[in-house]
Protein backbone atom coordinates (compact mmCIF):
# COMPACT_ATOMS: atom_id res chain seq x y z
CA UNK A 1 0.00 0.00 0.00
CA UNK A 2 1.26 3.46 -0.81
CA UNK A 3 2.68 5.34 2.15
CA UNK A 4 1.07 8.59 3.22
CA UNK A 5 0.11 10.44 6.37
CA UNK A 6 -3.36 9.42 7.58
CA UNK A 7 -6.05 12.05 6.97
CA UNK A 8 -7.29 14.01 9.97
CA UNK A 9 -10.89 13.50 11.02
CA UNK A 10 -11.78 16.91 9.53
CA UNK A 11 -10.02 16.31 6.20
CA UNK A 12 -11.85 15.54 2.98
CA UNK A 13 -11.19 12.46 0.88
CA UNK A 14 -12.49 11.52 -2.55
CA UNK A 15 -14.80 8.53 -2.68
CA UNK A 16 -14.74 6.63 -5.98
CA UNK A 17 -17.03 3.75 -6.85
CA UNK A 18 -16.82 1.35 -9.78
CA UNK A 19 -19.29 -1.10 -11.29
CA UNK A 20 -17.80 -4.48 -12.26
CA UNK A 21 -19.46 -7.01 -14.55
CA UNK A 22 -16.96 -9.81 -15.16
CA UNK A 23 -17.45 -13.20 -13.50
CA UNK A 24 -13.66 -13.47 -13.41
CA UNK A 25 -13.99 -11.72 -10.03
CA UNK A 26 -14.94 -14.41 -7.48
CA UNK A 27 -17.21 -12.08 -5.47
CA UNK A 28 -19.13 -11.30 -8.67
CA UNK A 29 -19.27 -14.94 -9.78
CA UNK A 30 -20.82 -16.15 -6.51
CA UNK A 31 -23.68 -13.65 -6.94
CA UNK A 32 -24.81 -15.08 -10.29
CA UNK A 33 -27.05 -17.64 -8.57
CA UNK A 34 -30.65 -16.50 -8.18
CA UNK A 35 -30.97 -14.42 -4.99
CA UNK A 36 -27.25 -14.64 -4.12
CA UNK A 37 -25.30 -11.66 -2.77
CA UNK A 38 -21.88 -10.92 -1.26
CA UNK A 39 -20.83 -8.06 1.00
CA UNK A 40 -17.35 -7.17 2.27
CA UNK A 41 -17.42 -6.80 6.07
CA UNK A 42 -13.73 -6.08 6.75
CA UNK A 43 -10.59 -5.51 4.68
CA UNK A 44 -7.37 -6.07 6.62
CA UNK A 45 -3.81 -5.62 5.28
CA UNK A 46 -1.53 -8.57 6.09
CA UNK A 47 1.68 -7.10 4.69
CA UNK A 48 3.75 -7.75 1.56
CA UNK A 49 0.76 -7.09 -0.69
CA UNK A 50 -1.47 -9.65 1.02
CA UNK A 51 -4.90 -8.83 2.46
CA UNK A 52 -7.62 -10.64 4.39
CA UNK A 53 -11.13 -9.96 3.11
CA UNK A 54 -14.09 -11.05 5.22
CA UNK A 55 -17.22 -11.49 3.10
CA UNK A 56 -20.79 -12.18 4.17
CA UNK A 57 -22.40 -14.32 1.45
CA UNK A 58 -26.08 -15.24 1.23
CA UNK A 59 -28.26 -17.18 -1.20
CA UNK A 60 -25.60 -19.72 -2.18
CA UNK A 61 -24.19 -22.85 -0.59
CA UNK A 62 -20.83 -22.41 1.19
CA UNK A 63 -19.27 -25.24 -0.84
CA UNK A 64 -20.11 -23.38 -4.05
CA UNK A 65 -18.49 -20.21 -2.70
CA UNK A 66 -15.32 -22.11 -1.80
CA UNK A 67 -15.29 -23.75 -5.25
CA UNK A 68 -15.37 -20.33 -6.94
CA UNK A 69 -12.54 -19.12 -4.71
CA UNK A 70 -10.38 -22.19 -5.15
CA UNK A 71 -10.60 -21.76 -8.92
CA UNK A 72 -8.32 -18.75 -8.44
CA UNK A 73 -4.80 -19.86 -7.39
CA UNK A 74 -4.07 -16.48 -5.76
CA UNK A 75 -7.00 -16.85 -3.31
CA UNK A 76 -6.87 -18.71 0.01
CA UNK A 77 -10.44 -19.25 1.25
CA UNK A 78 -12.06 -20.65 4.37
CA UNK A 79 -15.51 -20.70 5.94
CA UNK A 80 -15.38 -18.80 9.24
CA UNK A 81 -18.95 -19.22 10.47
CA UNK A 82 -22.34 -20.24 9.08
CA UNK A 83 -25.52 -18.46 10.13
CA UNK A 84 -29.18 -19.19 9.45
CA UNK A 85 -29.37 -17.51 6.04
CA UNK A 86 -25.78 -16.44 5.28
CA UNK A 87 -22.17 -17.39 5.91
CA UNK A 88 -18.96 -15.53 6.72
CA UNK A 89 -15.84 -16.32 4.70
CA UNK A 90 -12.24 -15.20 4.93
CA UNK A 91 -10.36 -14.77 1.66
CA UNK A 92 -6.63 -14.08 1.79
CA UNK A 93 -5.81 -12.42 -1.52
CA UNK A 94 -3.01 -10.60 -3.29
CA UNK A 95 -2.54 -9.80 -6.97
CA UNK A 96 -5.62 -9.80 -9.16
CA UNK A 97 -8.15 -8.60 -6.59
CA UNK A 98 -9.79 -5.21 -7.39
CA UNK A 99 -9.86 -4.19 -3.71
CA UNK A 100 -6.18 -5.09 -3.30
CA UNK A 101 -5.32 -3.10 -6.42
CA UNK A 102 -6.98 -0.03 -4.90
CA UNK A 103 -5.29 -0.64 -1.56
CA UNK A 104 -1.89 -0.90 -3.19
CA UNK A 105 -2.65 2.35 -5.07
CA UNK A 106 -3.01 4.22 -1.77
CA UNK A 107 -6.82 4.14 -1.54
CA UNK A 108 -8.84 2.53 1.26
CA UNK A 109 -11.42 0.01 -0.01
CA UNK A 110 -14.63 0.45 1.97
CA UNK A 111 -17.42 -0.90 -0.24
CA UNK A 112 -17.25 -4.25 -2.02
CA UNK A 113 -20.53 -6.00 -2.80
CA UNK A 114 -22.27 -8.00 -5.48
CA UNK A 115 -25.71 -9.20 -6.46
CA UNK A 116 -27.40 -10.43 -9.61
CA UNK A 117 -24.08 -11.14 -11.30
CA UNK A 118 -22.70 -7.60 -11.01
CA UNK A 119 -20.38 -6.02 -8.47
CA UNK A 120 -19.52 -2.70 -6.86
CA UNK A 121 -16.15 -1.61 -5.48
CA UNK A 122 -15.75 1.70 -3.66
CA UNK A 123 -12.73 3.28 -1.99
CA UNK A 124 -11.61 6.49 -0.29
CA UNK A 125 -8.68 8.26 -1.93
CA UNK A 126 -6.71 10.54 0.46
CA UNK A 127 -5.55 14.05 -0.53
CA UNK A 128 -1.98 12.78 -0.91
CA UNK A 129 -2.96 10.59 -3.88
CA UNK A 130 -3.97 11.76 -7.36
CA UNK A 131 -7.57 10.67 -7.90
CA UNK A 132 -7.36 10.67 -11.69
CA UNK A 133 -4.32 8.39 -11.57
CA UNK A 134 -6.07 5.96 -9.22
CA UNK A 135 -9.18 5.88 -11.44
CA UNK A 136 -7.28 5.55 -14.71
CA UNK A 137 -4.96 2.84 -13.39
CA UNK A 138 -7.93 0.88 -12.05
CA UNK A 139 -9.94 1.02 -15.28
CA UNK A 140 -6.83 0.09 -17.25
CA UNK A 141 -6.27 -2.94 -15.02
CA UNK A 142 -9.94 -3.98 -15.10
CA UNK A 143 -11.54 -3.29 -18.50
CA UNK A 144 -15.00 -4.27 -17.22
CA UNK A 145 -14.87 -1.49 -14.57
CA UNK A 146 -17.01 1.61 -15.04
CA UNK A 147 -16.61 4.66 -12.79
CA UNK A 148 -20.04 5.28 -11.27
CA UNK A 149 -19.41 7.68 -8.36
CA UNK A 150 -16.77 10.31 -7.63
CA UNK A 151 -17.39 12.69 -4.74
CA UNK A 152 -15.65 14.45 -1.89
CA UNK A 153 -16.60 13.44 1.64
CA UNK A 154 -15.28 13.38 5.20
CA UNK A 155 -12.58 10.89 6.12
CA UNK A 156 -14.09 7.55 7.08
CA UNK A 157 -13.63 5.50 10.23
CA UNK A 158 -10.77 3.07 10.91
CA UNK A 159 -11.16 -0.51 9.70
CA UNK A 160 -12.12 -1.63 13.20
CA UNK A 161 -14.34 0.85 15.04
CA UNK A 162 -14.18 1.39 18.80
CA UNK A 163 -17.71 0.10 19.44
CA UNK A 164 -17.15 -3.14 17.55
CA UNK A 165 -13.77 -3.66 19.21
CA UNK A 166 -15.18 -3.19 22.73
CA UNK A 167 -18.00 -5.62 21.96
CA UNK A 168 -15.53 -8.22 20.74
CA UNK A 169 -13.27 -7.88 23.77
CA UNK A 170 -16.22 -8.73 26.00
CA UNK A 171 -17.06 -11.98 24.20
CA UNK A 172 -15.39 -15.39 24.11
CA UNK A 173 -11.88 -14.41 23.02
CA UNK A 174 -9.02 -15.86 25.01
CA UNK A 175 -7.03 -13.51 27.24
CA UNK A 176 -4.13 -13.64 24.79
CA UNK A 177 -6.37 -12.86 21.81
CA UNK A 178 -7.89 -9.88 23.63
CA UNK A 179 -4.44 -8.66 24.63
CA UNK A 180 -3.02 -8.95 21.11
CA UNK A 181 -6.05 -7.41 19.38
CA UNK A 182 -6.26 -4.54 21.85
CA UNK A 183 -2.55 -3.79 21.53
CA UNK A 184 -2.77 -3.87 17.73
CA UNK A 185 -5.72 -1.48 17.74
CA UNK A 186 -4.18 0.94 20.24
CA UNK A 187 -0.82 0.97 18.44
CA UNK A 188 -2.40 1.95 15.12
CA UNK A 189 -2.11 -1.41 13.36
CA UNK A 190 -5.57 -0.87 11.87
CA UNK A 191 -5.08 2.78 10.97
CA UNK A 192 -4.70 3.88 7.37
CA UNK A 193 -1.86 3.49 6.69
CA UNK A 194 -0.86 1.36 9.65
CA UNK A 195 1.46 2.95 12.18
CA UNK A 196 3.10 -0.27 13.36
CA UNK A 197 3.87 -3.65 11.80
CA UNK A 198 2.95 -7.08 13.10
CA UNK A 199 6.65 -7.84 13.45
CA UNK A 200 7.12 -4.83 15.75
CA UNK A 201 4.13 -5.85 17.85
CA UNK A 202 5.37 -9.44 18.06
CA UNK A 203 8.69 -8.15 19.41
CA UNK A 204 6.85 -6.21 22.12
CA UNK A 205 5.14 -9.43 23.22
CA UNK A 206 8.35 -11.43 23.03
CA UNK A 207 6.89 -13.93 20.57
CA UNK A 208 7.68 -14.80 16.95
CA UNK A 209 5.68 -13.05 14.19
CA UNK A 210 4.01 -16.32 13.15
CA UNK A 211 2.60 -16.83 16.66
CA UNK A 212 1.49 -13.21 16.85
CA UNK A 213 -0.30 -13.55 13.50
CA UNK A 214 -1.99 -16.72 14.72
CA UNK A 215 -3.43 -14.97 17.80
CA UNK A 216 -4.38 -11.87 15.83
CA UNK A 217 -6.04 -13.77 13.01
CA UNK A 218 -8.14 -15.82 15.44
CA UNK A 219 -9.23 -12.65 17.22
CA UNK A 220 -10.08 -10.91 13.94
CA UNK A 221 -12.22 -13.81 12.80
CA UNK A 222 -14.21 -13.72 16.04
CA UNK A 223 -14.54 -9.96 15.81
CA UNK A 224 -15.90 -10.00 12.27
CA UNK A 225 -18.26 -12.88 13.03
CA UNK A 226 -19.55 -10.91 16.02
CA UNK A 227 -20.17 -7.84 13.89
CA UNK A 228 -22.19 -9.92 11.45
CA UNK A 229 -24.32 -11.43 14.22
CA UNK A 230 -24.99 -7.94 15.60
CA UNK A 231 -25.88 -6.47 12.17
Amino acid sequence: MASQNPPRADERVTYVEFALSSSDHPFVAVSEADGAAALLKEFIPRGAGSYAEFFSVSGVEPDDVLAHAHAHPSVEARLVERFEDEALFEFVVDDGCPAVFLGESGALPCTVESGGGSGTVGAEVPPSEDVSTVVNDFTDAYPDAKLRVKREQSYGTPIFGQECLRAALETDMTDRQREVLGAAHDAGYYDWPREVTAEELAERFGICPATFHQHLRAAEQKLVALSLRRA
